[in-house]
């Protein structure tokens, strides 16, 4: 596909912060956790390659998980681009209908240190306004690396 302004995430500020705790740590202070992370995948591809990095992460995380694509409710894909999430999709052979439903970073932000937290507060978010319980987040980086949850 074509690059374009109107394909890409627009420039925006944002700052987030994500605390993680272990399991024993939440019990022991009567906290209450929004998600627990089952699984997490690290790749490098090709730095030229990096929108297909999430499609080969996902599978790794799932498989580390013990689970398979039919198992996940939703994914929130970070994309600078429409067509990461496009490729992505026909990769993975996912549900469009499943698939950044508020719009991924095209429509929320895609804001530069920030984004990782961003993806993982939406699908979160996602899976609590519709009664999902698994999801993955994945998100790719200009160098090549990739990162699923």
């Amino acid at each position: 596909g074509t690059i374009t302004a109107g394909s890409s995430s627009k420039l925006s500020d944002g700052g987030a912060a994500v605390v993680l705790a272990s399991g024993a740590f939440v019990k022991k202070h009567n906290l209450s956790a929004l998600a627990r992370v089952v699984a997490h995948a690290d790749v490098e591809v090709a730095p030229d390659q990096y929108p297909i990095s999430p499609a080969a992460v996902i599978p790794i995380a799932l498989k580390r998980a013990g689970m398979t694509a039919k198992d996940i409710d939703y994914y929130e894909i970070n994309e600078a681009f429409s067509a990461v999430s496009l490729l992505v999709n026909r990769m993975l052979d996912l549900n469009p209908a499943h698939v950044n439903i508020y719009g991924g970073s095209i429509a929320l932000g895609h804001p530069i240190g920030a984004s990782g937290a961003r993806v993982l507060v939406t699908l979160t978010s996602i899976l609590q306004q519709t009664s999902g319980s698994v999801g993955v987040a994945a998100i790719c980086n200009g160098g090549g690396g990739g990162t699923a949850l």
